[in-house]
This record gives structure tokens, C-alpha cells and sequence, in this order.
């Protein structure tokens, strides 16, 4: 059942994403592009994320299970950390370059967008590299 919710909500979430145009790289770049021909339709898709997310935590944060019964997983740490800002300032980098962020990315990557099969390729590419890094980092802290 837990992973027909899911399906579910990917698909939902897919959707939402064609809808609102966030799957399209030219209007994430419109929206980012303050100097020039600026388009702030994308900041309404963004404020009733954040409206619909911070409920979410609100009420996640109340109880040990979800609505299907499963353990509930919030994160334990609120500390900023250099590794966090790099790696928020290296994902707004890359959305700001190519237009994609991994979610849209990866609508676009099955709605059959070309670029976004090269910015799927390069992010399965630098999450290898990641876990790469991770595991040699583990391991010689173990030795």
C-alpha cells in the first residue's frame, strides 16, 4: 500500500510540476533572471510550496507515525554547516545554469526534454561521485 501512495504522490507531484511550468528550463531561467525579462509567475508555484511543505513539518513534527502507519523521519539537526551552504550554493549554481533542479529534472528526463537527459546523466554522474568521495572518507577513517 505504501508504495502505491507513493507512486501516487511522484505522479501527483510530476504533474503539479508540468502544470506550474517548473519542468520547463526557459521559465525557471525567466524567473531567475531579475536583470533582464524577469518572469515572477514561478514565485506563486514556489510561496504555496512553502505554505504546503511548512504544514506538512508542522504536523509531522506532532507525531511518530504517518497516515499509513510507518515511522515518521524528520531531520534531528538544525545546525548550519559549511558542507550545507556549499551544497545549497552548488544546487542553486547548477538550477541557475541549466534551468533544472533534480525534481523537474527528472519530470522533464520522462517527458522526453533532450536537455534534461545531459543534466540527468551529469547529476547520476555527481551523485556517484559523492558517494565515491563518502566511502573513501569512511573508509580511511576506519583504518
Amino acid at each position: 500500500m505504501a508504495t502505491l501512495i507513493a507512486l501516487l504522490a511522484g505522479l501527483l507531484f510530476g504533474l503539479g510540476l508540468m502544470l506550474s511550468g517548473m519542468a520547463n528550463p526557459s521559465k525557471v531561467l525567466g524567473f531567475l533572471d531579475l536583470a533582464g525579462r524577469w518572469d515572477p509567475s514561478l514565485a506563486f508555484v514556489m510561496a504555496g510550496a512553502i505554505v504546503v511543505g511548512s504544514l506538512a513539518f508542522f504536523f509531522a513534527g506532532r507525531t511518530r507515525k504517518s497516515f499509513l502507519g510507518l515511522p515518521m523521519q524528520l531531520p534531528a539537526s538544525t545546525t548550519i554547516t559549511p558542507r550545507l551552504v556549499l551544497g545549497s550554493a552548488a544546487f542553486g549554481t547548477g538550477w541557475g545554469l541549466a534551468g533544472f533542479c533534480p525534481g523537474p529534472a527528472l519530470v522533464a528526463f520522462g517527458a522526453g526534454y533532450p536537455k534534461a537527459v545531459g543534466f540527468v546523466a551529469a547529476m547520476v554522474a555527481g551523485m556517484a561521485v559523492f558517494e565515491l568521495v563518502e566511502r573513501a572518507k569512511s573508509t580511511m577513517q576506519q583504518a
